[in-house]
């Protein structure tokens, strides 16, 4: 049996994130080709409208109400991970009501949790704020909110930010 002992050492690390304009998926794509992981993008059961001024009526009546509304799926086996980063779009200064329920139903307890969003304008407001909030059991790292639509150029601070963690010694310079 071959066990390669580097591996065995490196922290095994999950990138949830949820999305709706693609900016967050592509801040998390470029985490996982910095620091590697598996990708988990959350994903309602019941689409948001396609019309973003429709987004902001329905997820205002869900953030003011605390609703949490149902995903697709489950990460299987989270205990497997070590580090979860967790991103989001910022919606009315917090995060996306389905990175509320990802949070609320999966224990992310002794984990490692990284905060991560992306904003039109709003900067992270309190979204990595409540997302500490939420993963109270957990040890949560400093997060990094990105302007959206710059999320594609951003590698310069992204990989300044994954450094400044010092948690990863394979972060590409």
């Amino acid at each position: 049996m071959n066990t390669n002992v580097t591996d065995e050492l490196q922290p095994k690390i999950l990138i949830a994130y949820y999305t709706r304009s693609g900016n967050t998926e592509e801040f998390a794509n470029q985490i996982k080709n910095f620091v590697g992981g598996d990708l988990f993008r959350i994903e309602v059961v019941n689409e948001y409208p396609a019309s973003y001024q429709e987004v902001l009526k329905v997820s205002k009546v869900e953030i003011d109400n605390q609703y949490k509304p149902p995903i697709k799926s489950l990460v299987e086996n989270i205990d497997q991970y070590d580090i979860v980063f967790v991103g989001t779009p910022n919606w009315y200064s917090t995060m996306a009501p389905p990175v509320a329920t990802f949070l609320s139903i999966h224990d992310l307890s002794e984990k490692t949790i990284i905060p991560f969003a992306t904003h039109g304008g709003g900067g992270e407001a309190r979204c990595l704020t409540d997302i500490k909030q939420m993963s109270s059991q957990a040890t949560v790292l400093e997060g990094l909110a990105i302007y959206g639509s710059q999320a594609e150029t951003t590698n310069n601070i992204i990989i300044t930010w994954l450094k400044k963690l010092q948690l990863f010694s394979n972060v590409l310079i």
